[in-house]
């Protein structure tokens, strides 16, 4: 089954609403600004490369109506609709990249005409979703060279094709190398505590017949241990230059356990979720999530009330702890830094 998470048709954003699955296959339109921004700050849409791609399509949305002549004046609501879409959620770079790449399109462009920059907003939102898709197939094709004929590979939330326009990050590699032959077994983290994971990644891998096992968070250190991992694959939100990375709560200890057990971490990504700006994980900002994440399940509370909750929706992982990033370009290995500064200024 071929995934399409964000497309355009008829004139308006189709997305499959995450909310629901697995049980539940629903697309939802979104015609306004206002619409995609609750898209994706309630996860209907998520996953680093969707929402920036997601946030493209918003701002055209926010201004096609826009009735004004002076293309200073449309400049400014761009910027307005971009800062607006911008607070929908913190911690993934991709959305302020494809936010930038909206204003510094149409400040470059102000001597078209107003219609003529509505209609460039709406190809660069296009090309964005066609290119996020080459991305992902190359990275696949990077990555699978890292797997062995047979292997057993560990992920965290969800790095598949919901999480982008084409074939996922970290899944991705899992498609490509079975696609080639290999014998591929997946056991995927429930993460905790939106399960994307069980709903998600091991809906879309099952779809796929990729052979999947889901497990609880805490059970991932007892299969390191027993030698039943061989890899660690997971994805990212943003990336920093020196390759301290934020990505879904839950992968710091992974990282930690794949360390201590020597099982290879890799992280795939593409080169919109590195961050030229930050060098230290401690900089990237964290999202947190409302509290009733955490204290109920299947809509039911399954914590006293008045409890205080904890509920970052992601952490940093030190670089030290990544085995190699896999990029659209290439894989890069320790040490980082000066290798994604290089990469990111070609």
């Amino acid at each position: 089954m071929q995934i399409h998470t964000i497309t355009w048709t008829n004139n308006r954003v189709k997305i499959i609403d995450q909310r629901l699955l697995p049980l539940k296959l629903r697309y939802e339109y979104i015609d306004t600004v206002r619409q995609m921004w609750r898209a994706i700050r309630e996860l209907r849409i998520r996953g680093a490369p969707a929402i920036g791609i997601a946030s493209a399509f918003g701002v055209y949305l926010g201004v096609r109506h826009w009735h004004g002549k002076d293309p200073e004046k449309f400049y400014q609501r761009v910027c307005a609709v971009a800062d607006y879409l911008a607070t929908a959620r913190p911690t993934a770079v991709n959305l302020f990249w494809a936010l930038e790449k909206v204003k510094n399109l149409i400040r470059s462009s102000l001597t078209q005409s107003v219609p003529e920059l509505k209609k460039m907003l709406l190809s660069l939102a296009l090309a964005l979703l066609e290119d996020d898709r080459r991305r992902c197939q190359a990275i696949g094709s990077y990555g699978a060279k890292l797997l062995p004929q047979r292997c057993s590979v560990l992920t965290h939330c969800n790095a598949g094709a919901l999480a982008t326009a084409g074939i996922g990050t970290a899944l991705a590699v899992i498609y490509t190398a079975q696609k080639q032959g290999k014998k591929i077994k997946v056991f995927a983290d429930e993460t905790r505590p939106l399960l994307q994971g069980a709903r998600l990644t091991a809906w879309e891998l099952m779809q796929s017949h990729v052979d999947v096992t889901l497990i609880c968070d805490n059970m991932a250190g007892t299969l390191m241990a027993q030698g039943n991992i061989h890899a660690v694959l997971v994805g990212a939100d943003r990336i920093c230059v020196s390759g301290d990375f934020a990505n879904k709560v839950g992968t710091y200890a992974l990282a930690v356990l794949a360390h201590h057990h020597r099982v290879k971490f890799y992280v795939a990504a593409p080169l919109s979720s590195f961050d030229p700006n930050l060098r230290s994980g401690k900089d990237i900002p964290i999202e947190f999530r409302p509290p009733d994440e955490v204290t109920t399940f299947a809509n039911k509370r399954c914590a006293p009330p008045n409890l205080k909750v904890y509920n970052p929706a992601f952490d940093v992982t030190p670089a030290r702890f990544v085995t190699a990033f896999i990029t659209e370009r290439g894989i890069i290995t320790p040490p980082f830094t000066a290798k994604i500064k290089k990469l990111l200024k070609s």
